[in-house]
C-alpha cells in the first residue's frame, strides 16, 4: 500500500512547523507528531529539504 506523497512545498512547511514546536519545548517525535508525519520522514525530509526556503525550492524544481 503507498502512502500519500507530499509536495515539497506542503514539506518545506512541515519541516518549519515542526522547527517552532521544537523551539516551544517538544521533542522531535512529538512534533513531527503532532505536524501529522513520522520521525523518519521529518530526519529524511531536513536531510532532503532542510534550510531552504520557498524560494530555493521554486529554483531547485525549474533547474530540474
Amino acid at each position: 500500500m503507498a502512502g500519500k506523497r507530499e509536495k515539497p512545498e506542503d514539506i518545506v512547511l512541515k519541516l518549519r512547523q515542526v522547527e517552532v514546536l521544537q523551539g516551544q519545548g517538544l521533542s522531535v517525535g512529538d512534533a513531527a507528531r503532532q505536524v501529522g508525519i513520522t520521525q523518519q520522514s521529518y530526519y529524511r525530509w531536513r536531510r532532503q529539504y532542510g534550510g531552504m526556503s520557498r524560494d530555493q525550492l521554486k529554483r531547485l524544481k525549474e533547474l530540474e
